[in-house]
C-alpha cells in the first residue's frame, strides 16, 4: 500500500487546488486577499505556471544532468509562439497553442543538436549564448515581437471565457491542468526506458556508449521534451498576463529557475514545484513588503538591504545552499531515509537477540 501513497496524495491536492476558487480561505501575509478573489487566484496562477517550468528544468538537471543558461529561450518560444500566431497568422487559441509548442520544440531540436557536441561548462556557455541570440531577435524585431514593449496578446482570437479579470477563475484552472500535464509527462519520462537511459548516461556517459548505446541520442530526446514543457508553461504566461515581455526569453530567467530547483531540491519532482511556487510567493510578496510603510520606517542600513526584494531572495538562496544542500525535498528524503534506516537496523538488532536467547541452553537461562 506504500507504493500508492503519492499517488493519492498527490490526487488529493490536485482535487483541493481545483475546488480551492470556490473557497473562501484567508492567508494573511501570503495571500493578498480570500482564494475566490482574482488577486489571489492570478497570483496562485503564476506561481503554477513557475512550477511547471522548474518541472520541465527538473527533467533537464536533475534526470539528464545537463545544465543548461538557456532554459528560457522555449519558454519564451511558447509565450511569443502564440502572441505570433494570434496577431500574424490570424489563427484561433488551440492552433494557436499547437504552432506554439510545435515551434519551441523545433528551435530545442536545432539549437540542442549544437550544444551537445559538447558537455559540462562548455555546453552550459553554449545555450547561454543561444539565449543570448534570442534575446536579441526579440528586442530587435518590433514589427514581430513588439521590441522592448513585448508582445500583447490578441484576444479577439481567444474564447471570452479565457479573458479578462471576470474569468480569472477560469485561467486558473487552465494553469492548474498545464501544471499537472507536465507532472505526468516528468513522471512519464523519468520512470520510462528513456528516463533509466538518461539517468545512466548522467552517471556514466562512456559506459552507456560502451553499452552500444547513443548517450546523444538520449539526452537531445530529453532536451526536446523538457523544451516542449516550458514551451507549454509559456503558452499558460501569455494567457495569464495577455502578454509577454523581453525578459521571458533571456538568461536571467533562467537563472531564476535554476534557483527554483535547487531550493526546492535537484532531481525531485515534487521538490521543483515547491521550489517554483515558494519562490514566486516569495518574489511577489517580498516586493509588497518592501513598499510598505513598515520598512520605510527603518534606520537606512537596515532599510536599504529590506528594501531589496532580490537581496532577501539572495539571502534565503545563500542559507538553503549552506544548512540544506539537498533542497527541501533533498533535505525530507534524507531524514525519512535516515528514519527507515534506524528502524530497520532496530528490527535486525531485535532478531540477533532473539537468535542469541534461543541458542542458549535452557537449563542456563534457567
Amino acid at each position: 500500500m506504500r507504493r500508492y501513497v503519492p499517488a493519492v496524495v498527490g490526487a488529493a491536492l490536485v482535487v483541493f487546488m481545483a475546488v480551492l476558487p470556490l473557497l473562501n480561505l484567508s492567508l494573511p501575509g501570503i495571500l493578498p486577499t480570500p482564494t475566490y478573489m482574482p488577486g489571489t487566484l492570478a497570483l496562485l496562477s503564476l506561481c503554477m505556471v513557475f512550477a511547471a517550468l522548474a518541472l520541465s528544468y527538473n527533467l533537464l538537471l536533475g534526470s539528464g544532468g545537463m545544465l543548461s543558461f538557456g532554459h528560457a529561450l522555449y519558454f519564451g518560444a511558447g509565450a511569443y509562439g502564440l502572441g505570433i500566431a494570434l496577431e500574424h497568422f490570424g489563427v484561433p487559441l488551440w492552433p494557436g497553442v499547437f504552432i506554439a509548442l510545435i515551434g519551441g520544440m523545433v528551435i530545442a531540436l536545432v539549437t540542442g543538436a549544437v550544444s551537445m557536441r559538447v558537455s559540462g561548462i562548455p555546453f552550459a556557455m553554449v545555450t547561454l549564448a543561444f539565449a543570448q541570440a534570442g534575446s536579441v531577435l526579440v528586442r530587435r524585431n518590433s514589427q514581430v515581437t513588439g521590441g522592448e514593449e513585448g508582445l500583447s496578446l490578441n484576444t479577439e482570437q481567444v474564447p471570452d471565457f479565457l479573458i479578462g479579470v471576470v474569468n480569472t477563475r477560469n485561467l486558473y484552472w487552465f494553469t492548474l491542468a498545464v501544471l499537472v500535464v507536465v507532472y505526468l509527462v516528468t513522471l512519464w519520462v523519468d520512470t520510462s526506458r528513456l528516463g533509466h537511459l538518461a539517468r545512466a548516461t548522467r552517471e556514466n556517459e562512456q559506459r552507456v556508449r560502451v553499452l552500444g548505446l547513443s548517450p546523444y541520442r538520449v539526452k537531445l530526446i530529453v532536451f526536446v521534451i523538457a523544451a516542449g514543457l516550458a514551451s507549454l508553461a509559456g503558452v499558460a504566461y501569455m494567457l495569464l498576463q495577455s502578454g509577454t515581455v523581453p525578459r521571458s526569453v533571456s538568461a536571467d530567467l533562467t537563472i531564476t529557475v535554476l534557483v527554483m530547483v535547487v531550493l526546492g531540491g535537484v532531481g525531485f519532482r515534487w521538490g521543483a514545484i515547491v521550489g517554483g511556487v515558494l519562490y514566486t510567493l516569495l518574489d511577489q510578496r517580498l516586493t509588497v513588503l518592501a513598499g510598505s510603510d513598515a520598512i520605510a520606517g527603518l534606520p537606512d542600513w537596515l532599510r536599504v538591504p529590506l528594501s531589496e526584494p532580490l537581496f532577501l531572495l539572495g539571502v534565503l538562496f545563500i542559507v538553503v545552499v549552506m544548512f540544506l544542500p539537498g533542497g527541501i525535498a533533498g533535505t525530507i528524503d534524507a531524514a525519512v531515509r535516515r528514519r527507515r534506516g534506524e528502524r530497520a537496523r532496530g528490527a535486525l538488532r531485535q532478531l540477533d537477540d532473539a537468535d542469541d536467547a534461543a541458542e542458549i541452553p535452557a537449563e542456563v537461562r534457567a
